[in-house]
């Protein structure tokens, strides 16, 4: 079985949020901006906690901003 982690659209997202820097995002889900980074490049599965702040501050579902394993869909 190979490694699965979360994945997720937080690049995109914050691009579609007005460009909103890393930094930015990492303020609102009070983290910092190397969490926000490690999560984009797929090195990091977040907590639980931190996965439903990341979708609130996008005002999304927890299933439009993470998902697990192969991502089939858009």
């Amino acid at each position: 079985m190979g490694k699965n982690l979360v994945g997720n659209h937080i690049r995109r997202l914050r691009f579609n949020h007005g460009e909103m820097t890393q930094q930015q995002l990492a303020d609102k889900a009070g983290v910092t901006r190397q969490t926000i980074v490690a999560l984009e490049k797929g090195n990091y599965s977040p907590s639980l906690e931190l996965a439903f702040r990341i979708a609130q501050v996008f005002d999304l579902r927890l299933e439009e901003v993470f998902y697990y394993g192969e991502q089939d869909h858009s």
